[in-house]
């Protein structure tokens, strides 16, 4: 058995298999009729695994150069590294240096999105918070929809993908693959709904109205006492199905009106604790990037997250109405943080 220099792939993976079966080298050297010093010297080569990569040097730059960037990140925080860099004048920075520069200084972090407030915008916040101020938020009733799709939102299926792991396979839908309306309200630490709006249903003046008829008042509302009544806030936003002069008389009808109509200031969706449920339900029923292959599965799943919501977490999100009052006064009607 004369000594090779090099094992073919065949030979290896024997090599493979006879270890995880238990062999010894010494055998597997008499298995394959090859010399024992070649087999050990792949094992041991296996077993140091790949070797670390070196990180070269970055290119430097100068401390003035430094201040540049980021006085220019901070002011183009959307923008590549090449845009910023080439707004400084310093040029011949290689990608990697670059964005390892940028990285060493600022977190890459997503933008947020939030509706444009306006002189007039903050001015009505403003304006409702006063108003609102002194008001018992746990006789208010808050109420608003929202939409789930079978994929979820983008951005939501990102994971950690360990080093010679492929990524999970998700499904490519156009639009998210279709979605369900949903409607629920909070008050005090109840939770009323969640209510389907019917697939197809547009939500119009009408169409709304109807379906509260169908849902809210026959299967909530009539059940409750005269006081409850009496006392109630009904709150919803200025969508244009909610704010119609048909939907206002409609309710109106119904012994919603004046003071247990709440106004609401436009573009705050901020403002309404309903949303941070909405939250709490969609991290729930997108967890792990979970998709959806049909409508009744992601409704079923939403009336799951629902049920899991206890009294105490809304409890929470209706008490923190003072709070985000105060905030809205203090930053003189502007956004706030949820």
């Amino acid at each position: 058995m004369g000594q090779k220099k090099d094992l073919t792939g065949s030979e290896k993976s024997k090599i493979v298999r006879y270890l995880a079966e238990g062999c010894s080298s010494l055998k597997i050297a008499k298995l394959l009729k090859r010399d024992h010093r070649t087999i050990k010297r792949f094992i041991q080569n296996s077993q140091q695994g790949r070797k670390k990569r070196v990180e070269k040097p970055r290119r430097k730059i100068t401390a003035h150069e430094l201040r540049k960037v980021k006085r220019a990140a901070a002011k183009m925080p959307l923008a590549t590294s090449l845009a910023i860099f080439q707004s400084c004048n310093i040029t011949g920075v290689p990608k990697s240096t670059r964005c390892a520069i940028l990285r060493d200084m600022a977190k890459v972090r997503k933008a947020e999105r939030r509706p444009p407030l306006n002189k007039t915008h903050k001015l009505k916040r403003q304006d409702w918070a006063k108003k609102y101020l002194k008001t018992d938020f746990s006789k208010v009733l808050w109420t608003d929809e929202m939409r789930v799709s079978l994929d979820g939102p983008d951005g939501w299926a990102r994971g950690r993908i360990g080093k010679g792991q492929r990524a999970p396979v998700r499904l490519r839908r156009q639009q998210g693959g279709g979605g369900v309306l949903v409607w629920a309200g909070i008050i005090k630490d109840e939770l009323v709904g969640p209510f389907r709006v019917e697939d197809g249903v547009k939500l119009n003046s009408q169409s709304y109205c109807q379906f509260l008829e169908d849902t809210f008042f026959k299967q909530w509302y009539r059940k409750k006492s005269a006081s409850f009544k009496k006392n109630m806030i009904f709150m919803q936003d200025n969508a244009p199905s909610h704010a119609s002069k048909y939907s206002t008389a409609w309710l109106a009808r119904k012994g919603i009106k004046e003071e247990k109509l709440m106004t609401w200031p436009p573009c705050s969706p901020d403002l309404n604790p309903i949303e941070n449920l909405w939250s709490i339900i969609k991290c729930e029923i997108y967890k792990e990037g979970k998709q959806y292959t049909s409508l009744n599965s992601v409704w079923e799943a939403v009336v799951a997250a629902a049920r899991n919501v206890d009294g105490e977490q809304i409890k929470t999100l209706t008490e923190s109405m003072d709070g985000r009052l105060l905030s809205v006064l203090a930053k003189k009607g502007g956004y706030i943080c949820r």
